[in-house]
């Protein structure tokens, strides 16, 4: 039977996906594929047959069927495998908050790092990136602030389990600025991905993949 095969590159939010994929057993292929280094354009180009976007994460599955964006591959696999209990499933009580929040994330913050690791997207002026940058930062630092005075967490974002959604956030947080800002503006939540940097079943993941 074909594995799933999951295009995706260390640092990036495609180790979310590989974290779910290892706490639910799925086999699966990796092809690392550094769509955001402008010297390895041969790398970048391996994922434009699964993702025209260019970007990781895109997931292909048994059937031959392409998900790309990655709070949609993360919602897909909690719902593939509910023996992982990786989140809440639909009727659950806390599906509503676990969509909003999987959602929140992506778009308010995850998708602005399109802009602050290249500037240049949307202001050619180079005089005016650094100043756009620090903005980006801010915004950042102010969502996850929004997010923190919002959730109700347990010993997860969610409660007592651990669910895709603490992946996601522990993932995105290490992106640059690393996670000085994020536990400032998130101290509880800062808790929760101390808590999921240490699970025993993640940590060599963590390691080969965040660097840490």
């Amino acid at each position: 039977m074909p594995k799933l095969t999951l295009y995706g590159a260390k640092g990036s939010g495609a180790v979310a996906v590989e974290a779910a994929l290892q706490l639910a057993g799925q086999d699966y292929d990796l092809i690392d594929s550094y769509t955001f280094d402008p010297d390895d354009r041969e790398s970048g180009d391996k994922v434009l047959a699964a993702n025209p976007m260019r970007q990781v994460p895109a997931l292909v599955l048994q059937s031959g069927e392409i998900v790309t964006e990655s709070a949609a591959i993360l919602v897909w696999l909690a719902e593939q495998h509910p023996g992982a209990r990786l989140g809440p499933p639909p009727g659950d009580a806390k599906r509503a908050q676990f969509l909003r929040w999987m959602s929140f994330v992506s778009s308010a913050i995850y998708s602005l790092y399109w802009v602050k690791d290249d500037p240049s997207r949307l202001v050619p002026d180079r005089a005016g990136h650094a100043a756009l940058e620090q903005r980006v930062l801010d915004r950042i630092a102010e969502c996850w602030a929004i997010m923190e005075g919002q959730v109700a967490p347990g010993r997860y974002l969610l409660g007592d389990e651990l669910s895709v959604l603490d992946l996601y956030v522990a993932v995105v947080s290490r992106f640059n600025p690393r996670r000085k800002r994020f536990y400032e503006a998130a101290p509880r939540m800062g808790e929760i991905v101390r808590r999921v940097d240490e699970d025993p079943r993640l940590t060599a993941l963590w390691a080969e993949r965040m660097g840490a």
